[in-house]
């Protein structure tokens, strides 16, 4: 079995140092479409290294772009789990933040797998990851949920339940953000280099007509429209952030994100126009300060 669920769960945890460095938030802003309104002092601060603001998202590639030298292409390295990257999806994914992240800086990062559900046709990887820095604070916890599938079926536990229904009423907000055509070659440079994103031969053999924009680059897309959008700029002000991604996105689609809120919880909706309303993020919630 690909998936060998008892050595994913008791395999210690794996622990590494990270760093980097402005060069490697400009990047990742600039592959989430930050700068496309240059002259704009709001959107400057996103990719000019004068009083550079980070987005939390940022955690998700921290420690992988050009800053880490050659990167090898994206692979299923975890203890007791050996599938094709052609059955994997990226299916959800969580982030607590506990602490501003720098412009640039270390950390240690410590990874682990808490659970492995069976979901019937696919099994669900949970990577836990907690980032502390030098004096060992806590800067952010996430949790990345991993679809392989054709790999479920073992009988296993299928996980906790979370409803996706928004309101019933109008969203507050809506917020919308175009993607570039070359978006997902330049994200890739930020440290995900699954050919899934690149290569259409790959592509068609995953099942999709084109390379599709990366999972994560969508998360970042609507966290950049919610800090822009609702937060008045401040990236310090989201607390947590948790979604699923429930449908792909081309590069050159817009991301429509519709936000709901409820005091200090927004509630959020993510959709493609151009394919009719198709959802890309699904059961995602933001806490903020």
């Amino acid at each position: 079995m690909p998936i060998d669920v008892k050595a994913a769960l008791s395999a210690a945890p794996t622990v590494r140092e990270v760093s980097w460095t402005e060069r490697d938030v400009i990047l990742y802003h600039l592959g989430l479409g930050a700068g496309t309104a240059s002259l704009d002092p709001a959107e400057l601060g996103w990719v000019y290294e004068k009083d550079l603001r980070v987005l939390p998202t940022f955690a998700m590639v921290a420690g992988q772009g050009v800053s880490a030298g050659t990167v090898k292409p994206a692979g299923m390295n975890l203890p007791g789990i050996d599938v094709d990257l052609r059955k994997i999806l990226h299916g959800g994914q969580s982030l607590t933040l506990h602490a501003p992240i720098p412009a640039s800086g270390t950390v240690t990062i410590s990874s682990r797998i808490p659970a492995v559900w069976d979901k019937g046709k696919a099994a669900v990887v949970v990577l836990e990851q907690t980032a502390t820095d030098a004096d060992g604070n806590p800067l952010w916890t996430s949790a990345m949920q991993i679809w392989a599938r054709g790999e479920g079926g073992f009988g296993g536990d299928a996980g906790p339940e979370v409803p996706a229904a928004a309101p019933d009423h109008a969203p507050d907000k809506v917020l919308v953000s175009p993607t570039s055509t070359q978006q997902a070659l330049v994200y890739r440079l930020s440290g995900d280099l699954n050919p899934l994103h690149a290569d259409p031969a790959f592509a068609k053999m995953a099942g999709f007509d084109q390379p599709i924009l990366h999972g994560l680059a969508s998360y970042g897309v609507v966290c950049k429209a919610v800090v822009d959008g609702v937060l008045d700029g401040d990236p310090s002000r989201v607390q947590s952030f948790s979604v699923r991604f429930a449908g792909s996105l081309y590069p050159g689609e817009t991301i429509e994100t519709a936000v709901w809120q409820d005091g200090d919880r927004l509630t959020l909706r993510a959709t493609c126009p151009e394919r009719d309303g198709q959802p890309v993020l699904t059961h995602a919630s933001m806490e903020i300060r």
